[in-house]
């Protein structure tokens, strides 16, 4: 319960400052084990990088600026920006939602969190808090974030059915959901728009929207998460096949 009541209150204590390389952990207790769940049938790709190009080409093509007018991002709002990786669109965001506001920087890889928590220090941005996850279970408090953003990583959790499970109740009453990836197989680092339907209304998450993004940045699927009463139970989600367009 301590470490509970200390994740909370780091969420809320948006003008805390930067002792950031301690609080690389778990914010939240375990969710539901991943035993519970189906594993994915379609290969699930290898983490192999902290960032997915050059973040000169990427602000080229405007990516946050058209992430965060899909989303509808503004200031005040917590962010998690899940697979945060090294923190391409952590930093940006921070300086979206402003100091009423927070990013929460969320990945399974500690080494990645302790090298973005140093840049986000360099940067003097106070309003990052750091999230160690689990391949199963992004360990979110629940209620704490108005949108969540999985950008260019969904191809690379290894248990999607038990991660979108366990993320569900840390997304506030009205929050979103963004993936942004790109049409092709999960062997070659993306995930067929048919198969990400398909994953995600097996949990129960609703598709609002999908956009293309300029250049190569692939596509942004928008999605709305199931509530506590139509979220699907582990032993309901039925995972789904080649057929949705793994390959």
């Amino acid at each position: 319960m301590l470490a509970l009541a200390r994740a909370v209150t780091l969420l809320v204590a948006l003008g805390a400052t930067c002792a950031y390389t301690a609080d690389t952990g778990y914010l939240a207790p375990p969710g539901v084990p991943a035993k519970e769940f189906p594993s994915p049938r379609r290969p699930v790709a290898q983490i192999v990088s902290p960032t997915r190009s050059n973040e000169a080409h990427r602000d080229s093509l405007n990516e946050a600026g058209e992430i965060a007018r899909f989303l509808e991002l503004k200031s005040g709002m917590t962010v998690g920006d899940i697979g945060a990786g090294s923190g391409y669109h952590t930093v940006r965001l921070s300086r979206l939602v402003g100091p009423t506001g927070s990013v929460v920087a969320e990945d399974v890889r500690r080494d990645y969190l302790t090298k973005l928590a140093r840049r986000t220090e360099r940067l003097r941005l106070t309003n990052v808090i750091f999230a160690l996850g689990e391949p199963h279970d992004p360990r979110l408090p629940a209620s704490s974030l108005d949108v969540a953003i999985l950008v260019h990583m969904y191809h690379e959790i290894t248990q999607p059915y038990a991660f979108l499970y366990n993320l569900a109740p840390a997304l506030k009453p009205g929050a979103r959901i963004g993936i942004v990836d790109q049409e092709r197989p999960t062997t070659e680092h993306g995930t067929p728009i048919e198969l990400l339907r398909c994953e995600l209304s097996a949990v129960g998450y609703r598709e609002i929207a999908t956009h293309q993004l300029a250049g190569d940045g692939g596509y942004l699927a928008v999605f709305s998460p199931p509530g506590e009463a139509n979220r699907k139970s582990p032993g309901e989600i039925i995972a789904c096949g080649n057929r949705a367009g793994a390959r």
